[in-house]
């Protein structure tokens, strides 16, 4: 179990990493557009900045493997999203971003939600779960990826109408979520199937290829690598990353512990505990501003709004 959690610490210092080193390379490039996939793709990997973030992210996404093996899936999320106190230390120190007091009063009581969630863990209760059935996985990634799709979609539209208030980033990071949440399912099964390569590689390669899991990670990388640097360039980190990774871990948690049979907690508080964690991280995501504050006028251009006496 120790060497799950050493994993999921080390995962959230590659995926802050990450994020941030992409974030700052994209505020380098020229805009970025989703609907010239590309020409999106071909300035990023231009980039040298970028490219280092992505192998983080990559390098992160590894490190899952391992914590999927060791820990039940409620648990990997809490730890995860710990990663975000980095995250916001990071995007302050290079990239100069500021969080406003409600923002950051949110992201605390994230963390307070996502403790109360590890706290319901139990070292001898939980169950880790190897394997789904591919009718239930279907069932639950297909139609969340479409809905991160229509999300998504919808995001683009309200950002594209005129005289509206710059979007902070809370929808993108809510459709974003959703389908990193989906790639975490799939991670998950993938992790199940490693032990079979060391007896039977084989057989193990055809056990995985014949589920569902590799199939939704060629579907959720595409659309995540693409979607997720435009909402990078234009939003900031410092708020779509945690919106992005509460919802993950939410979505993670609950998906996960049905799809993989990890039952949940059966002392009373503790279930109160997961349940009412994951209720208030829902909360406290939907009560965040889904607009930035407009641009207040300096004191100059303040000064000549004031007419002259004669």
């Amino acid at each position: 179990m120790w060497w799950g959690v050493a994993a999921a610490l080390l995962a959230n210092v590659l995926f802050s990493t990450g994020f941030v080193l992409e974030k700052r390379a994209l505020g380098a490039l020229p805009s970025v557009d989703v609907r010239r996939p590309a020409q999106l793709i071909r300035l990023v990997l231009g980039s040298p900045l970028w490219f280092a973030g992505a192998l983080a992210l990559a390098a992160g996404f590894g490190a899952q493997l391992l914590v999927y093996r060791t820990l039940p899936v409620a648990a990997a999320q809490g730890i995860f999203v710990s990663g975000l106190v980095l995250l916001l230390l990071l995007s302050s120190r290079l990239l100069g971003e500021e969080t406003s007091g409600r923002e950051r009063g949110a992201m605390a009581v994230i963390l307070l939600a996502l403790l109360m969630i590890v706290l319901s863990l139990g070292a001898g209760t939980d169950t880790i779960g190897d394997e789904a059935s591919a009718p239930v996985i279907l069932a639950i990634g297909v139609p969340s990826i479409a809905l991160s799709l229509s999300l998504y979609a919808g995001a683009e539209r309200r950002a594209r109408r005129r005289h509206r208030l710059p979007t902070t980033g809370v929808p993108y990071g809510v459709a974003l979520g959703i389908l990193y949440g989906v790639s975490s399912l799939a991670i998950k099964g993938v992790s199940g199937h490693l032990t079979g390569f060391t007896d039977a590689p084989v057989a193990a390669a055809a056990d995985l290829f014949g589920s569902p899991y590799p199939y939704l990670l060629l579907c959720t990388g595409p659309f995540g690598l693409v979607l997720s640097q435009a909402a990078l360039q234009r939003c900031r980190a410092s708020l779509i990353v945690p919106v992005c990774t509460t919802v993950t871990s939410v979505y993670t948690a609950v998906t996960g512990t049905l799809a993989f049979g990890e039952s949940l907690p059966h002392e009373p508080v503790k279930l109160a505990l997961r349940l009412g964690g994951t209720v208030l991280a829902l909360s406290v995501l939907l009560a965040l501003p889904k607009h930035d504050a407009p641009p207040q006028p300096t004191g100059h251009a303040h000064k000549e709004l004031i007419p002259r006496e004669t």
